[in-house]
């Protein structure tokens, strides 16, 4: 009989499971495709949010004149593209409307889908819980980007880099948490290893979404436009303490100060690039081969090649094909973090019951004690 269920169960996890994926695979793109938008400053082309009406875009010249108007009405137009002719401002549009379809594509190819699942009974409660959160978090992300556009409409001439960076970052989780529940409902065998090779990778998965933040940031503030030299920052590999944490109070630097921020950028992408190698040569030595060295040393590798392509982009101050190619590594890196970390983290029982029972001597002795 349970042979019975778990032949039964097989197929349907691998619908739920390539399901995941493909969606996980549109919201790189509309990360990707979010990545050109702020790179050419098209985010704030449409000044209105309408969930519904919004898919339609302009159907005639007076539909494209109106929103042309609605555009020369905010602080951006006047400060920065006074002038612009109608068919600059349809490439612009553009950029920001299939960013905004793709978002609601998005959620269309997730809920639809998960409702049907559900329908059917295919997915057990601990998983529905999962998924359901899922959809609130991308409900959630489309209510952050209009927060985020609005930041844009009235005093600046851009977005907020605070509201940017939580966008992104909010969105990077989302597609994260989707890759790991995917991965986790691949049959595949758990990977014995210690509980440091575990930390190691999560350690991993974490800075890799932390330097994702701070590369938001970095975006936000054009920081990547004003020091362009590496390995030195502004003349120094470690600029003077009066220039990096002027304004007050003292945490506004390493969100608003141009220079602090990008300095913790590269800091942390020296710190990443480090553990992805102590920890690749840590399940060398450990484990000496097998799954687990594989996505440690792709892990290392993919690191490697995205810090190497950061150096570039800036070196030619962030040109549009390089900065999107080093957003979507960025992704990449980012997948291979998740699918390693959910690979060690899925252990074998015995290894499980094993830490428990050490954990339970460990409890007795200290009673004892």
């Amino acid at each position: 009989m349970t042979t019975g269920n778990s032949a039964q169960q097989a197929p349907q996890l691998g619908a739920v499971k390539w399901w995941l994926i493909s969606v996980a695979a549109l919201i790189a793109i509309m990360v990707l495709v979010g990545g050109a938008t702020r790179l050419t400053e098209s985010g704030l082309s449409i000044v209105e949010w309408k969930p519904v009406t919004g898919v339609l875009p302009p159907l005639d010249d007076n539909a494209w004149q109106a929103e042309f108007d609605k555009y020369k009405a905010i602080p951006q137009y006047r400060e920065r593209n006074a002038g612009m002719s109608l068919a600059d401002f349809k490439t612009i549009y553009w950029w920001e409307w299939t960013h905004r379809v793709l978002a609601r594509l998005v959620g269309g190819v997730f809920l639809l889908p998960l409702l049907w699942f559900l329908w059917r009974g295919q997915v057990e409660p601990h998983l529905r819980a999962r998924l359901l959160t899922i959809f609130f978090l991308g409900a959630a992300l489309g209510a952050v980007g209009w927060w985020m556009v609005a930041s844009g409409l009235s005093e600046r001439v851009s977005v907020s880099q605070y509201r940017l960076a939580f966008h992104l970052t909010l969105a990077c989780a989302i597609f994260a948490v989707m890759v790991w529940t995917a991965e986790g409902l691949a049959s595949r065998p758990p990977i014995a290893a210690p509980a440091r090779i575990r930390a190691g990778a999560m350690t991993v998965l974490v800075l890799v979404m932390l330097q994702i933040y701070l590369g938001a940031l970095v975006a936000g503030l054009r920081a990547g436009l004003i020091y362009n030299t590496w390995p030195l920052i502004d003349g120094s590999l470690v600029p003077d303490g009066a220039r990096l944490f002027f304004a007050a109070p003292l945490w506004r630097n390493f969100f608003e100060n141009t220079l602090t921020v990008q300095l913790d950028h590269r800091m942390v992408a020296y710190a990443l690039w480090l553990v992805a190698l102590l920890h690749a040569a840590d399940v060398a030595r450990t484990l000496r081969g097998g799954a687990a060295l594989t996505g440690a040393l792709v892990l290392a590798c993919a690191v490697t090649l995205q810090a190497a392509l950061g150096i570039v982009t800036l070196l030619h101050q962030a040109p549009l094909a390089l900065a999107l190619m080093h957003q979507a590594m960025a992704i990449v890196v980012l997948t291979i973090a998740v699918v390693h970390a959910e690979r060690l983290e899925r252990r074998p029982e015995a290894a499980r019951i094993s830490e428990r029972k050490g954990g339970n001597i460990m409890r007795g002795g200290e009673a004892a004690t």
